[in-house]
């Protein structure tokens, strides 16, 4: 293979002892799908002394038959090794389908680069003094009136010894007494041990009745032991790290084992506490033994011969003196955050502010939601919005945009529904294609992962496209966490930031409402979820439904049907539609007549079938109020649109603007709704819309001037008698003879 070298250096950074199982396994598929033998998984598992059995990896490796849609491959080892603190060797690129567990340049918690570190020589006692040894180790760790836990002889398991039962019957202080009168024979106080296995001791104080987790009196202690680093370099790493160590014992074998002070008042506490240490630890290139994590865990006792080499104490307290020292000192060292400025300093040179990319509402690298209920289109209005960007065009009619490259990415559709969709709405918009290479579309669903996962991944593939605008459809798919809790979602958030920063493009993403009524609520506290995530944003778009009237619905269906008209005679009869009267073409019942009249037979049937699809496309139509809270520009008057499926077309009439949405209603209007009554507000606003459907039902049957009752009863669908009467209460319709005619000026 081709980057086998690499490949080993990762595999000899990892440490199996510190893996799960299933990340043990996870390296025996990705070295198989590699190319490389069984006998390298076998020698590399075989450091793992402790669960470690001959010929389990042939049998395992014999059940890898790779293949399928995801194999494993030797990017999952990468991934492992990165995790675990290995920077990679020198040169090496990650390919396009690897896992990473970071792209940004800050330092996460990572203080030491194990590659420039040089290596410390063992400070190896040159008088060997055992008893001097554990004396001091004793002092080091344990007060007098603790008892002390440590094992001596050792039992044949697995191929291997391992620790017997031991001792936990004698307090510190009795032993610290035993050790100065033993005349320098350390067996006679602990028992002699065989030498080719060495001495353990418990690092914990004990009860005095066994040495279990559940025997522990005081969480005083962890063990940090790392075996795949070579000596000098492991006690290098814990000095820089300045550990809070109480000891430090190297173990006559691969590693030397500090003995770190976290103070945890309880167990719970405890495992915090170790799992923060280890974190630490793995960020800074030390590969820990995660068997280490429980309180009673047993270290190396210092003074004993282990085969040829000695068990030595070669440090006591050093490094931070407390814990809570060591926690404050990392994280100021390892804080990446940018300093402060003073303002006077910038007060004449003030920095450029980005360039708009939706003008008006959006800044170059900043961050929009769109907030709506289901059904609003939300996701055709970002496709409308990634073709505006891509072609230089306004958005929804109203919002000028800057021409550029744009990502979208796609969680909720299949490939072949998104690509349909961009056709149908570049289409529906009027627009020719002739900046398509501006718009990128990356398919997820089925393969999302959270924001916090995404980001990184993303980060890598986008770095070189130079896109100004990056559209996440819809971000339910990669939400991380708690959407209600404030903390959890300002995490969340914090991706989009990443994003914007490390891209340097706008990042632009849609979310629902949440459930229940949104009347009386600002367009900020609509939005689902925690209100972190509707005021992060530094654009926030929310759309809000209108309620159509039945008047306003058959004017839309005159509409439609003279412009299904307009085309039939554009097509067969162009001299008659060029001689046609304008206002012929604005009502439905002259504009059937012009066709009826000039349209080959076949071609008026053909459109009179059409036409039931013309009135259940209208049916269809849902209308809505777009309204903005933005940060960066002054507040835009509120947008009234149809969504005229599969776009959204501004209300360039005006025959919505009189509408109410929900969000607009009091509460009491509201329950008035629920309950069928009618208040004054909505009485009057009704009988607007009336009086303007009946103004332009006169308008769309006005053939030569006057229009009969008759004529405007069959429009609207409504008796002669209530045509009649809402004449007459009209300011500018009149009556006279059975014929409706505009009032004259000055009645």
């Amino acid at each position: 293979m081709d980057n086998a070298n690499e490949l080993k250096e990762a595999l000899d950074f990892l440490s199996p002892s510190a893996l799960t199982y299933d990340e043990w396994i996870l390296v025996g598929m990705g070295l198989k799908e590699a190319g490389l033998p069984v006998e390298a998984w076998e020698q590399w598992s075989a450091r793992d002394g402790g669960r470690y059995h001959k010929g389990e990896c042939a049998k395992k490796w014999a059940s890898f038959h790779g293949g399928g849609g995801s194999p494993v491959t030797a990017s999952s080892i990468f991934q492992l090794a990165y995790s675990s603190g290995w920077r990679g060797p020198a040169g090496h690129a990650l390919d396009w389908n690897d896992d990473i567990s970071a792209g940004t340049n800050h330092t996460d918690g990572q203080l030491v680069d194990p590659r420039w570190v040089e290596a410390h020589d063992l400070a190896l006692p040159e008088q060997w003094d055992p008893v001097d040894q554990l004396r001091r180790y004793l002092q080091a760790l344990f007060e007098p009136d603790e008892y002390v836990a440590y094992v001596t002889e050792s039992f044949m398991a697995a191929d291997r010894r391992r620790p017997a039962k031991g001792s936990w019957t004698r307090t510190a202080g009795q032993l610290i007494t035993e050790l100065d009168a033993c005349g320098g024979d350390l067996g006679k106080v602990v028992g002699d041990c065989d030498p080719e296995v060495g001495a353990w001791i418990c690092f914990n104080p004990v009860d005095g009745t066994g040495r279990k987790d559940a025997n522990i009196t005081a969480y005083r202690y962890a063990l940090v032991e790392c075996d795949n680093m070579e000596l000098g370099k492991q006690q290098a790493i814990i000095k820089q790290l300045e550990l809070p160590c109480a000891a430090l014992v190297y173990s006559g074998g691969k590693s030397v084992h500090a003995i770190v002070k976290v103070d945890a008042p309880d167990y719970a506490e405890y495992r915090k506490r170790v799992d923060y240490l280890y974190s630490a630890c793995q960020k800074n290139g030390l590969t820990i033994d995660q068997q280490n994590r429980n309180p009673s865990r047993l270290s190396r006792m210092p003074g004993i011969l282990r085969g040829d080499k000695r068990q030595v104490l070669l440090e006591t307290n050093f490094g931070k003196s407390c814990w809570d020292e060591w926690v404050d000192w990392l994280e100021a060292e390892t804080d990446d955050l940018p300093d402060t400025e003073n303002l006077a300093a910038d007060w004449e040179h003030l920095p450029p502010l980005a360039d708009p990319l939706i003008f008006g509402v959006l800044r170059k690298g900043h961050k929009m939601l769109l907030a709506g209920p289901s059904k609003a289109g939300k996701s055709f209005a970002l496709i409308e919005l990634c073709i505006a960007i891509a072609e230089g065009k306004p958005w929804l009619g109203q919002f000028s945009c800057a021409q550029g490259k744009v990502l979208y990415i796609n969680l909720e559709l299949d490939r072949a529904s998104c690509l349909h969709r961009f056709k149908d709405v570049y289409t529906a918009m009027g627009l020719p294609p002739e900046h398509l290479k501006n718009i990128d579309i990356w398919n997820l669903r089925g393969a999302s992962v959270p924001m916090d996962k995404l980001a990184p991944k993303l980060i890598r593939r986008a770095q070189k496209k130079g896109y100004m605008a990056v559209v996440l459809d819809p971000i339910y798919k990669v939400i991380t966490g708690d959407e209600n809790s404030a903390d959890q979602m300002a995490k969340f958030c914090n991706q989009f930031d990443l994003v914007c920063r490390a891209l340097d493009c706008a990042v632009i993403y849609c979310h629902h409402h949440s459930k229940g009524a949104q009347g009386g609520k600002r367009s900020m506290d609509r939005a689902s979820g925690s209100g972190v995530f509707a005021r992060d944003p530094d654009a926030l778009i929310d759309m809000t439904e209108l309620e159509l009237t039945e008047d306003i619905l058959k004017q839309e269906t005159n509409t439609a049907i003279c412009e299904a008209c307009v085309e039939q005679l554009r097509i067969h009869a162009p001299a008659v539609l060029a001689d046609a009267f304008p206002d012929d073409l604005l009502s439905a019942v002259a504009a059937l007549k012009l066709c009826r009249d000039h349209l080959p037979s076949t071609c008026y049937d053909a459109l009179q079938r059409s036409l039931e699809a013309v009135r259940a496309n209208v049916k269809q139509r849902t209308t809505w109020r777009l309204d903005g809270t933005l940060r960066e520009f002054p507040k835009f008057e509120p947008k009234n649109l149809w969504f005229r499926y599969p776009i959204h077309v501004e209300d360039t009439v005006g025959v919505l603007k009189d509408l109410q949405a929900e969000s607009e209603m009091q509460p009491f209007q509201r329950g008035n709704k629920k309950r069928g009554e009618k208040t004054k507000e909505t009485y009057a606003a009704q009988k607007a819309d009336k009086k303007a459907a009946l103004l332009n039902a006169f308008h769309a049957c006005n053939m030569d001037g006057a229009v009969t009752v008759d004529d405007m009863a069959e429009y609207l669908g409504i008796s002669r008698r209530t045509v009649e009467r809402r004449v007459k209460e009209h300011d500018k319709l009149t009556l006279e003879n059975g014929n409706i005619k505009l009032a004259e000026k000055g009645e």
